[in-house]
Parts: C-alpha cells; sequence; structure tokens
C-alpha cells in the first residue's frame, strides 16, 4: 500500500483545499478525453455509430491492437503519476480543447436540421413498393426526384402537391387501356387494375355467370388487352305450343334455341335473325314451316277477231269461227307457317291446250230503210208481243229467236245470216216485213193481230 495520504491539496486554484469527499478520484481534477477516445485507459479511438438511415454504412474498420496489460500495481503508480502531470497542465488543455468543443456543437446543430429535412417514405409504384429517404417538400417533387412520370389516365395517392412528412405512403397506379365488347357493345375503357377480375369489377361488370373470353386471373400489362364479355341473361323460347324460359350467356340467338333443346328442322325459322345477340327478357318465337303443292287448270282466254263483210247489213255480225278457250295447268307452293296457310306462291305453269280464235264477220252493207206494203204496219207492237222486244230473245226450246222469233231456216231463206238473235233490230224488222210481203201475218198466229193496231 503507498503511505501518500488520501488526498493531495490543489494549490493551483487559490490555496489549500478541504478535503475532497470523493477520496483520490476527485472529479474536478479527472482528465479531459479527446472526442473520439475511449475515457479510461487503455486510451483507444472507439467509432461514432450514429449515421442518417440515407447516409451508407462505412466499411469496417480493422481493431486497434490493444497495448499490452500492465499488473494492477504498476497501472495504480502510473495512474497517480500521470494525475500529477494533467493536474499541472489543466488551464492549458482547456484552452486547446475550447475551439474543438464550439465546431462540435456548431456540427451538431447542422446535423439536427439536415435530419429533421429527411423524410422516411414508402412509395409504391404499380404494385412495387419501396422505401426510400428524401427532402422532397410533396408529392410531385417527389416524383420527379424519382424520375416517375404519370399521365392523364394515371392515378396518383395522395395527389400531387401534397405535402410530405416522414413515414407517409404514395402510391401511383398506371392506367391500362381495355378494348371490351360486353353483351355485343364495343367500348374502350382505361383502368388501374392489374388483372380482367379486378378491371370488370371495376367496370362494374357482373361476372358470375359470364362468359369472358379470358381466363379472369389474366395479367393486364401496360399495353393493355381486348376481352369478349356476354353477361347471363333470361330468354324465353316458344315453340310448338310451349315456352321456354332459360338464362344463358350465348352469344347468338341461334345458341339460345340450341341451348333450350329446341332443334329446327327443313325451313323452320326464328322471329328474329338467328345471329343477332339475345337481349335480357326478349321473347323469341320458332316459326314451324311445311310447304306443300297444289296443280289448279286455268282456262286461257281465246281472241275475237272481226273482219268486214259488205255483203251483209251494217249492224250484222256473223260468228264464221266460235272461239275456243286453252287450257293450263299451274302448280303452287303453299307454306303454312305454325299451322297457318300462307299466300299460295305460283311455282310453274304449263300449258295444256292452245286457246282457238273466234272469227268473226261483221256487215258493211247500209240497211234498207222500207219495204214497199209493210211499212205502214205496227212492228213495235208485233215485238212487245213476240219477245217483249229483246231482239236478243230466244224461246225455251231455243229455235226461235230475235225480235220477230225467226227460225233459223226461216231466217236464212229471207237472205239473213246466222242466227236472227244475233242480227241487229234494223235487220230483223226488214227482214219480218218481207215475210210479211210474202206470207202476210200467218207466220205469227198469236200475235199478227197486233200488226194492224
Amino acid at each position: 500500500m503507498s503511505s501518500s495520504p488520501p488526498y493531495e491539496t490543489y494549490s493551483t486554484l487559490g490555496g489549500p483545499q478541504p478535503p475532497s469527499p470523493y477520496g483520490e478520484h476527485d472529479p474536478h481534477t479527472a482528465e479531459t478525453v479527446v472526442y473520439g477516445m475511449l475515457s479510461s485507459p487503455p486510451y483507444v479511438p472507439y467509432e461514432d455509430t450514429y449515421r442518417p438511415a440515407y447516409e451508407p454504412l462505412p466499411a469496417p474498420q480493422p481493431s486497434p491492437t490493444l497495448p499490452q496489460q500492465q499488473v494492477p500495481g504498476e497501472r495504480i503508480r502510473e495512474g497517480r503519476a500521470a494525475r500529477r502531470r494533467k493536474g499541472s497542465e489543466r488551464p492549458d488543455t482547456i484552452r486547446r480543447l475550447l475551439p474543438q468543443a464550439l465546431v462540435v456543437a456548431f456540427l451538431a446543430g447542422g446535423t439536427t436540421a439536415f435530419v429533421a429535412k429527411d423524410k422516411a417514405i414508402e412509395l409504391n409504384v404499380d404494385g412495387k413498393p419501396r422505401t426510400l429517404h428524401t427532402f422532397a417538400d410533396d408529392v410531385t417533387e417527389l416524383l420527379a426526384d424519382e424520375g416517375v412520370a404519370v399521365g392523364a389516365h394515371d392515378v396518383v395517392a395522395p395527389a400531387s402537391g401534397t405535402a410530405l412528412a416522414s413515414g407517409d405512403e404514395v402510391h401511383v397506379h398506371y392506367g391500362r387501356p381495355v378494348r371490351i365488347t360486353l353483351d355485343g357493345e364495343r367500348r374502350e375503357l382505361w383502368t388501374t387494375a392489374h388483372t380482367v377480375e379486378e378491371a370488370l369489377r371495376q367496370f362494374g361488370v357482373r361476372v358470375e355467370g359470364a362468359y369472358l373470353s379470358l381466363a379472369r386471373s389474366q395479367k393486364i400489362g401496360r399495353h393493355g388487352l381486348a376481352i369478349d364479355v356476354r353477361t347471363e341473361r333470361t330468354v324465353t323460347i316458344i315453340a310448338d305450343g310451349r315456352a321456354r324460359t332459360i338464362r344463358t350467356n350465348a352469344a347468338t340467338v341461334g345458341e339460345a334455341v340450341r341451348e333450350a333443346g329446341i332443334t329446327l328442322r327443313g325451313e323452320d325459322a326464328l322471329s328474329v335473325s338467328p345471329a343477332s345477340f339475345p337481349r335480357d327478357g326478349q321473347a323469341v318465337t320458332v316459326l314451324r314451316v311445311t310447304d306443300s303443292k297444289e296443280v289448279r287448270e286455268e282456262a286461257i282466254p281465246f281472241d275475237v277477231r272481226r273482219t268486214q263483210d259488205a255483203t251483209l247489213f251494217k249492224g250484222t255480225e256473223v260468228v264464221e269461227q266460235s272461239g275456243r278457250p286453252g287450257l293450263r295447268r299451274v302448280t303452287f307452293t303453299i307454306r303454312a307457317v305454325n299451322g297457318v296457310k300462307q299466300k299460295p306462291r305460283r311455282v310453274r305453269t304449263e300449258v295444256v291446250r292452245e286457246p282457238r280464235a273466234q272469227l268473226v264477220r261483221v256487215g258493211s252493207k247500209p240497211m234498207p230503210t222500207s219495204v214497199a206494203g209493210a211499212d205502214h204496219l205496227d212492228w213495235g207492237s208485233l215485238a212487245a208481243c213476240e219477245s217483249g222486244g229483246r231482239p236478243n230473245a230466244v224461246d225455251p226450246s231455243g229455235t226461235y229467236g230475235g225480235l220477230y222469233q225467226f227460225d233459223t231456216q226461216t231466217w236464212q231463206s229471207l237472205g239473213g245470216s246466222g242466227r236472227p238473235q244475233d242480227a241487229s233490230g234494223a235487220e230483223q224488222t226488214l227482214r219480218a216485213k218481207k215475210l210479211y210481203v210474202k206470207r202476210g201475218a200467218g207466220p205469227w198466229p198469236h200475235c199478227g193481230g197486233r200488226l194492224h193496231g
């Protein structure tokens, strides 16, 4: 043990001092250690571990070699000697370290301001998050610093221009073009969704029971994609007197009819085009069509050909050849729709017999106006009694005809041609006068008395 007193007077500060309650470890006499050194022997430099989050860590340095350990007694003696030396040098040390302390304080204040501007931000660009440190004041400045360009169809949250604070999250969602044909109607839309299912949900499209040309999990790239969507609809099919209502996502009415289990045969048709798009709530009628053929015979009218004959009085026509109608056979197709027959449609015509023209001779000879000995008689009364005054009258037996009921033989003996009922009334009266001159009123036994009033 050393015989030195527990503590010594420290005369440099103005004379003898009272005994220290700390014994030999008086804090007023402790050594001021330079920044960056351990405070107890051995005095080894140490590393300041504070680093801002944005500053990379320095490369590890090799550990300094520690001085050789000393035995306890020797270390105590050297410590006392060092304290004596330091006590005598303390004023110079304080003066030397004061500027360094001021520099350290200034740097500490600047570091505090530097750290206050630094912000830890999570930036998520199109689903790819990363944490970064930035001095940007708002979202717009952050995106510009990071080289993230946004367009009219892109979404930024929070919005551009929003002030930033440490710990904030910024999301950028890129817009993608989607060319969608929805229930037959084609449109082009933009979405920030990454999959087909998310995009359809964003568009408000009901996908339950719908037909999709792409899988729901299909990723949507920045270039976009095209998709055909047919939602499930209710369609009613009416066939054979029965209505069937189905739920379908068919692309055409024809497909919907087949899904209902209805088969079209032959000339069967639908009330709408089979290629049309089936609308929700639409009713489609199946038209059962049957065709049948029918053959009909039709008369072909004959022509009448007239020629002038100077041997006949004017107004007289003589049929030289009777006309005969022709005959043709016509084939019709009769269509029935759901049992109701439609208007027949002519599909074929065949002439069975050609018509024969009727030849008629027409008199051109001037008619004489009188017959001597018979002009003064009442021929109108006689005609009224015999035929009712009708030039074409024929008796029930077909033997007598005309105004005065001539038989054909008598008529022709008087110079008439053909039948009397075919001649004009003037010619018939002329022939009747000639007959009276020859035979008197005898040819008309019942009405002859009318000639004399």
